[in-house]
C-alpha cells in the first residue's frame, strides 16, 4: 500500500510516517518504481508507535519498546523497566505541575482584579515577590 493508505489505516500523518522511516523506526519495502510499499506489519508498527507516543514515551523509548516487541526472546522485565521509568518521570512532572498550580492559584487569589494598578501577580513575576 502507498503512504496515503498507510496514513489512513494507522491514523498518522504521512509526514510522521516519513519521519519514522528517516530515523529508522520503520523500513517499508520499495517497489520497482522506488515508491514505498507499506505492508500490514508496517501499519501495525505505526499503530504501536502512535500508542507508545500517546503514553508519553520518547522516540528513543519507542525504539527500545519496538525492538523488545519484535524480540520474541525478550524478558518482560526489560519492558517493565522502561514503563516504570516513564511512570516515575510522569509522577515527577505531576508533582511539579501541582506546585506550579498552587503558586499560581495563590497569586490569583492575592490579586484584587480591580481598577487599581497594584498587582501581586506582576510583582511576583517581576522580582519574585
Amino acid at each position: 500500500m502507498n503512504i496515503g493508505e498507510a496514513s489512513e489505516r494507522s491514523g498518522l500523518p504521512s509526514k510522521t510516517i516519513r519521519y519514522y522511516e528517516d530515523i529508522g523506526l520503520l523500513r517499508p519495502e520499495r517497489g520497482g518504481n522506488g515508491y514505498r510499499d507499506y505492508a500490514a506489519t508496517d501499519v501495525h508498527k505505526l499503530r504501536f508507535l502512535q500508542r507508545s507516543r500517546g503514553l508519553g514515551f520518547s522516540v528513543e523509548e519507542c525504539r527500545q519498546l519496538l525492538a523488545l516487541y519484535e524480540d520474541k526472546s525478550r524478558a518482560s522485565a526489560d519492558v517493565k523497566d522502561i514503563a516504570q521509568t516513564k511512570l516515575t518521570e510522569i509522577d515527577r512532572k505531576i508533582r511539579e505541575l501541582t506546585e506550579l498550580r498552587r503558586t499560581l492559584e495563590h497569586l490569583v487569589h492575592a490579586c484584587h482584579g480591580n481598577d487599581r494598578p497594584d498587582c501581586p501577580i506582576l510583582e511576583e513575576l517581576s522580582d519574585g515577590g
